[in-house]
């Protein structure tokens, strides 16, 4: 188990409801279960952005619970670790012809949210600039935000990373299986003498096993957002768009 008391959420991808829901809920159960001799942190897993249609409202709160979260009287820590959407919307924005592979799982949905001019996929290079452009001066401090997500988070036999690790090498963290995935680590069952938390892999329903947790149940199709609770055993919680 982690040191810490720790929540991890699942996907967001855009449903700025169903994050206040979960937030509420997280700090209901905090207060319930106050300790003043374990720490507790909050871990988003990534995948904030894309398909839902809140994706700005999505990373603003972030933005503001990470501000919150580094007064001297907040007792909760909390981590926004990076997810492959974000890594392909600052892909996007450094290289939009390039990354322009980003509007076709998402980005366009991101883009409408920032009110900017939609450049479809198959736009001329550049329509494709104007739109980085356009979209980089939209999002204000929130570029800078998402720049600075790290993507891996540990604590003791546990790690938290949005779509897993290489089983090939578990230590790296900027390869290419953090953010976009690895067959290998879901066709391993996990990686032994670990225990990694993640995203990534939708589901109808959270992953829970000896050596892996996935908690991305496909809030922006299913309505449901899912976290786990872990400290002396491993707790599921979910809301949805109904207040459940």
């Amino acid at each position: 188990m982690p040191h810490e008391r720790i929540y991890a959420v699942g996907d967001i991808h855009g449903r700025h409801d169903l994050l206040l829901r979960m937030v509420e809920r997280i700090r209901t159960d905090i207060d319930r279960l106050e300790d003043p001799d374990r720490p507790v942190r909050l871990i988003f897993l990534g995948d904030y952005i894309d398909r839902g249609d809140q994706s700005r409202e999505v990373v603003e709160e972030l933005r503001k619970l990470c501000d919150d979260a580094t007064r001297d009287d907040n007792p909760v820590g909390l981590t926004c670790l990076m997810g492959n959407h974000e890594d392909a919307l600052l892909g996007f924005i450094e290289d939009p012809v390039v990354g322009r592979r980003w509007l076709q799982f998402g980005g366009l949905q991101t883009l409408a949210s920032y009110r900017v001019r939609v450049a479809g996929p198959q736009s001329d290079h550049k329509a494709l600039k104007d739109t980085a452009s356009a979209l980089a001066e939209a999002m204000g401090e929130d570029l800078p935000f998402l720049r600075s997500l790290p993507k891996i988070h540990r604590s003791g036999p546990v790690v938290f990373a949005h779509a897993g690790l290489d089983p090939e090498d578990p230590e790296a963290e900027d390869n290419g299986a953090v953010l976009w995935g690895q067959s290998s680590f879901i066709e391993r069952g996990g990686i032994e003498g670990m225990r990694v938390v993640h995203g990534h892999y939708d589901a109808l329903q959270p992953v829970l096993t000896r050596r892996r947790i996935c908690v991305d149940t496909g809030a922006y199709y299913s309505g449901r957002l899912t976290a786990v609770r872990m400290d002396d055993d491993v707790e599921v919680i979910e809301v949805g768009a109904t207040g459940r």
